[in-house]
């Protein structure tokens, strides 16, 4: 951890403990719709951005509303979850005060829409430790290109391999090492099939938050 210059983070299921919801959420959204979810929607769905969610809603499921109706729907329906109930991942203001103390910047770079993410920051007193954030939407693509991790190191004024990025998702991860950037995979139960990946591709895994705050105490 010593080489780390800036840290950059996942926001849900890496410091937001939000996969639980969005696990069930989006499978209500579609019988909404009239439409019964196959197996494993989630984890399609996982590694698309909101506007590609929702295209492929369309293409694969029928489902007869535009896009951007899709994606007005689908936030509409979670956003009280973000403003008010959903918790952090235990540990994680640990570990932002521990990167805080040693002048180490942070951003959040998430797949998330700002109108849901910024009551959430707001709520949960993100603002003073978190620089900035970026998200997919406003970057333009997802994090199955490393465009949004360039842009969050480029802010912080580091190079990839200075830049620790901090995620739970394997798709993330892969496209993160691609880049050149340090990874430290956390643990989350939406990718616990993918656990063993995710351990081999990190530079760094930890089960918790709090395991990342141990290591980040040792390492003066």
């Amino acid at each position: 951890m010593q080489n780390v210059k800036s840290v950059i983070f996942d926001f849900d299921g890496t410091l937001f403990d939000s996969m639980q919801v969005w696990f069930h959420f989006e499978s209500e959204l579609l019988r909404s719709y009239g439409k019964e979810p196959k197996p494993g929607l989630a984890e399609v769905l996982r590694a698309l951005s909101s506007i590609e969610e929702a295209e492929y809603l369309i293409k694969e499921y029928g489902v007869e509303r535009t896009a951007e109706e899709i994606v007005h729907d689908r936030n509409s329906k979670i956003l009280e979850n973000y403003s008010y109930t959903i918790p952090l991942k235990d540990g994680a203001i640990e570990v932002m005060e521990a990167l805080k103390e040693r002048n180490i910047p942070m951003c959040i770079a998430t797949a998330t829409e700002r109108m849901l993410i910024a009551p959430a920051v707001k709520r949960l007193g993100l603002d003073k430790y978190i620089d900035r954030v970026f998200t997919c939407e406003e970057v333009g693509k997802s994090k199955s290109f490393p465009d949004i991790f360039i842009e969050a190191a480029n802010f912080m004024g580091t190079k990839p391999e200075e830049t620790l990025v901090v995620e739970d998702a394997l798709y993330a991860i892969i496209t993160a090492k691609k880049a050149g950037f340090i990874v430290a995979g956390l643990y989350d139960f939406s990718s616990y099939d993918e656990k063993d990946k995710i351990i081999s591709l990190s530079d760094y895994y930890h089960e918790s938050l709090h395991d990342m705050h141990k290591l980040i105490e040792s390492r003066e």
